[in-house]
């Protein structure tokens, strides 16, 4: 992408955070969808976005991967992928019932919050899940439960909603939500129901909370915060959120051209993160556009944790590399 014309407005210095972008269970995914091109020997349909970015999304499509909404624009018997985010049994049943051959690329970490309700749905526990209603995560988790579970969104919610048994209720989490807001709605619900169960580790996954806690200790050294990351990427939005939390402005953006002008009007420090479905190629776009059109002389890297996480490819996948390896 050819950046823009040189701004009369310029900028000293840029700042990155170094905890940015990809997460394990977005490269898992993609790997997955990258793998199954080349193994299932034909269509490869994948039900929704595999992850939430555009870009990546497109560049999977111009290799063969087709993207769908509905089951019902599948072919019976294809290969059918599951995204990053999770699926309710019934979806899981109508593909089962459609001769889909089915890889599973649910992240790990929402595999694992899908496990604790339906345990706790087994315990006749009303499971409160704190997360947002039409989140494709959310209406995953919700299928597993939903005679169980009630979804809360908000600490007003958290301080109205009735449970018919006090006594006996539990709470999951949306993984890409707000600390600080999630913390306020469990604090909420614990002076509604004082036995409140929490989940025995922590819903909110490890980059979510990575991400979050970088742009914490990176915008006091910033003026401006640029988020990369898709409009329905939820935890590129709480990035965003928690930058304006601490007084400073942020926008969220999908590609470099989406940088106005305006915004950066009197900022002498920019401040750069990637939400963990972004690649690293969108992050460069925007330092180089940086460098060319606002003249920043200066890129630093903020560092605050090191992350070594790492999740292996479904067994769906390892079962065809064996076959072919074996044929």
């Amino acid at each position: 992408m050819p950046p823009k014309a040189l701004s009369t407005i310029t900028v000293d210095k840029l700042v990155l955070a170094k905890v940015r972008g990809f997460c394990a269970g977005v490269v898992r995914a993609i790997e997955v969808v990258e793998r199954a091109l080349v193994l299932c020997g034909g269509k490869v349909y994948v039900r929704h976005e595999i992850i939430h970015n555009r870009y990546v999304v497109e560049e999977l499509h111009k290799k063969g991967a087709v993207f769908v909404e509905e089951l019902s624009e599948v072919p019976e018997g294809s290969w059918l992928i599951f995204s990053a985010h999770g699926v309710g049994p019934d979806v899981v049943a109508e593909a089962k019932s459609r001769r889909f051959k089915i890889i599973d690329a649910t992240c790990p970490l929402v595999t694992k919050v899908h496990l604790e309700a339906i345990a706790l749905a087994k315990q006749a526990y009303t499971i409160i899940l704190i997360g947002h209603r039409d989140h494709v995560e959310t209406i995953g988790t919700l299928g597993e439960a939903p005679e169980h579970m009630v979804v809360v969104g908000n600490v007003k919610e958290a301080e109205t909603i009735s449970v018919p048994t006090p006594d006996k209720v539990a709470y999951l989490t949306q993984t890409t939500l707000s600390l600080d807001d999630t913390r306020e709605i469990v604090s909420a619900l614990r002076r509604r129901f004082p036995k409140l169960v929490a989940p025995k580790k922590d819903d909110i996954c490890y980059a979510t909370q990575n991400r979050q806690n970088a742009v914490k200790a990176i915008v006091p050294q910033v003026d401006l915060l640029l988020v990369l990351g898709a409009p329905n990427s939820s935890n590129s939005n709480r990035l965003c959120e928690v930058a304006r939390s601490k007084g400073i402005r942020s926008h969220l953006i999908e590609r470099a051209a989406d940088i106005k002008d305006e915004w950066l009007e009197g900022v002498k420090t920019l401040g750069l993160t990637s939400g963990a479905s972004a690649p690293e190629i969108l992050v460069q776009e925007v330092v180089t556009l940086c460098k060319d059109r606002y003249c920043v002389a200066s890129v630093e890297e903020l560092e605050t944790v090191v992350e070594t996480e790492h999740f292996g490819l479904p067994y769906e996948i390892v079962n065809l590399v064996k076959a072919k390896e074996g044929a």
